[in-house]
């Protein structure tokens, strides 16, 4: 629970994703929402991270990827554009007043744009360029940009539980984004103590378990 085939939420998944994408592709988000305000929900399971998409998918996500989220008559796709959907069906996600509404959402649009690309960036580096002769270029292009991100978010933080003056959607997919940093957030004890906050959560555990349980191991095709 709240896994429920029955249910009239709908997310799609992969069923197979490379082994370093395990517990991090975007659908973990989505569990995790509705985990936290017990909202059955149910998965369709679309193939692997790099096949062939179903018929019509991209009439439902243009760049074919997961998830889509389908209630009733509604589909929606981008995890942050669902994630503002679900917030708005429980205050434990989205606050009601309208500036604390506004803080979690702009938090959420932080982690997506000024904290995700930078460090999608190097992951990108670290798996495609390995033995490639502009790995080390690249990473060291990159890596000053990252680490001021993290940096900035990790003086944001200072000793606060969460972003805000309570947990929402914002340090849910940021922590969800900083979870594939590991490295570069070890010099900052605040921010390793923030994630080992949001994943002790009961509903982060328990949408973790689903989506492994849902997606084998993929094999990377070679270059």
């Amino acid at each position: 629970m709240p896994v429920d085939p029955t249910a009239p939420i709908e997310i799609t998944a992969y069923k197979a994703v490379p082994d370093f994408a395990r517990g991090h592709i975007k659908d973990v988000r989505l569990r995790w929402a509705l985990e936290e305000i017990d909202q059955p929900y149910s998965v369709r399971l679309i193939g692997g991270i790099f096949g062939e998409k179903p018929e019509g998918y991209l009439d439902d996500q243009p760049f074919g990827q997961v998830p889509v989220y389908k209630e009733n008559r509604i589909t929606l796709f981008e995890s942050g554009s669902i994630l503002i959907h679900i917030g708005q069906k429980d205050e434990r996600l989205l606050p009601r007043d309208a500036e604390g509404r506004g803080r979690a959402i702009s938090w959420m649009i932080a982690a997506l744009n000024s904290v995700e690309p930078p460090l999608q960036t190097l992951v990108v580096i670290d798996v495609f360029g390995e033995d490639e002769d502009w790995q080390a270029g690249a990473k060291a292009a990159a890596l000053p940009f990252a680490k001021q991100q993290i940096a900035r978010l990790s003086r944001w933080l200072g000793d606060r539980e969460w972003l805000e003056d309570r947990f929402t959607i914002g340090d849910l997919v940021m922590i969800h984004v900083l979870r594939d940093a590991q490295e570069l957030i070890a010099p900052h004890a605040n921010l390793l103590a923030y994630i080992e906050r949001g994943t002790s959560r009961p509903a982060f555990q328990r949408a973790l378990k689903a989506h492994l349980e849902d997606c084998a191991v993929e094999e990377l095709e070679p270059a």
